[in-house]
């Protein structure tokens, strides 16, 4: 496993952002699907996965990058890595999945 970030919205489709002839482009082609897992460890140990085919592959956009990065990111060090990406990460393409399993475990009561 990679880390990556990826964005959700309940009823939609999850999405990442990759190079578009990165390792990890070139395995989600050849397979034609990919899962994410997101994970946390503190206080206690909670999970989701989820799998399914790709349902689309667009261009990459500087709003999209931003839109990613203001999930993990905020104030100047958001506005830094925005300009930053719009740069470096200009071949970035965007990978949605449609959802076909979800596997979720709460391993705490905190």
């Amino acid at each position: 496993m990679v880390p990556i970030w990826y964005a959700y919205e309940p009823g939609g489709l999850p999405w990442i952002l990759t190079g578009a002839d990165s390792r990890k482009m070139t395995l989600i082609r050849a397979a034609g699907r990919f899962s994410l897992l997101v994970q946390r460890t503190d206080p206690t140990v909670r999970y989701v996965s989820v799998e399914g085919p790709v349902a689309e592959v667009t261009e990459g956009t500087s709003t999209l990058h931003r839109e990613m990065a203001g999930r993990y990111l905020s104030g100047e060090t958001l506005d830094r890595y925005a300009a930053w990406a719009e740069v470096e990460l200009a071949d970035h393409v965007v990978v949605r999945m449609r959802p076909e399993r979800w596997l979720t475990a709460d391993l705490g009561t905190a």
